[in-house]
Formats: structure tokens, sequence, C-alpha cells
């Protein structure tokens, strides 16, 4: 049994949205499961009185999730252009992981939502890439084969799978959207059972 890890901080619920549906596409490949985890809000009050469990939705990651997954989909809202910060400030701890190279090998992929289609999606996905590289991760995108790419009036690019959630952030994930998150973790499952 393959294991992928999909990693995300959701605000409002659309990056929670796609990583149901990437943990749809994962489970499509037979010996392949998805474990969903977030990471907590951040602040120095947060952080000082913050329960270990969330009240609702997926658990809180550990170290141990990333050195057991055998491929890592992370993802994160759109934050001037950059990952949000509670995503940023849990890869930051991942030290001990890249001295140990735990990461190196595994396929890895990226996704995010923005309140705008010109929100830095593009750079919110890069930005998440990077920290990835460090790891000696292989990161993957998506193929131009992967037809939505050229027809979507919404989110969507190679870098990997992106959301346009609105100015009130309550938009549903398009057809378009959710078949892109599906074909990104079904692609991070065939590769987890290929490498």
């Amino acid at each position: 049994m393959k294991t992928v890890l999909i990693l995300y901080y959701s605000r409002h619920g659309g990056v929670s949205s796609m990583a149901q549906q990437l943990a749809r596409g994962v489970e499509s490949i037979t010996a392949t499961q998805a474990l969903l985890r977030t990471v907590p809000e951040i602040s120095e009050v947060c952080e000082a009185v913050a329960d270990s469990i969330p009240a609702s939705g997926a658990p809180y990651v550990t170290l141990e999730d990333l050195k057991q997954c055998d491929a890592l989909a992370l993802g994160s809202p759109g934050r001037f252009g950059n990952m949000a910060a509670p995503l940023k400030y849990f890869l930051e701890k991942t030290s001990s992981l890249w001295l140990s190279g735990t990461l190196t090998g595994k396929p890895a992929g990226v996704f995010t939502s923005t309140s705008s289609l010109h929100g830095g999606q593009e750079s919110t996905l890069l930005s998440m890439m990077l920290p990835l590289l460090h790891h000696g991760m292989l990161i993957t995108g998506l193929p131009y084969s992967e037809s939505d790419l050229i027809s979507t009036q919404s989110g969507g690019t190679p870098y990997g799978p992106t959301h346009v959630s609105g100015s009130d952030s309550n938009r549903p994930l398009t057809d378009e959207e959710k078949r892109l998150c599906f074909a990104l973790g079904k692609r991070l499952a065939q590769l987890a059972h290929k490498l």
C-alpha cells in the first residue's frame, strides 16, 4: 500500500475542497491511500494556547507523516503570490528531514486557491516548490494532455491545479478545477508506485 500525503492549509475552504478532489484521484489507483493533513493557525497567542487536535477537518500533520509518505501534495491559499504563513512555518521546522534526506526522491506536486484569476496563483505554486526542491523531492505538474488546462476559464496551470474562489471566497470548484485536482492526485499515486 502506497500513501500520498495531502498536506494543506485552508482558510475559507477552497484549498480543503481541492484536497478532497486530489484524494479522490489518489484513491482511484489500486493499493494507494490518501492521507489528508493540515497545519494549525499561527501567532504568538495561537501557538501558546491552541489545541493539539483541530475542532474539525483533517488532523494536524506531524514530521512522522512526512517520513512515512510515498508522495506529497502541498496546498495553500495564495498570500501576495506566496504560500500562507502557517504552511511555511511548518515547512521551516523540517530541517531534521532535510539533514537526513528523508524526502529525497519522493514525488511531489502543489495546488492553490486565490480570490481572483490574477491573484498570484503561479508564483504561489512556485513558492511551495522551493522547499520541496531543497528536500530533493521530484516535482510534477500537470501535462497539457489534461485537456482542461486548455479549456478552463477559471483555475488550472501546468505547475499544478488552481481554484478561483471569488472575492467572497466561497465560489465552489468548477468541473475543470475538480478534474485537474483529480488528475494531480492520480498522477502522484501513479508516480509513487513507479518510483
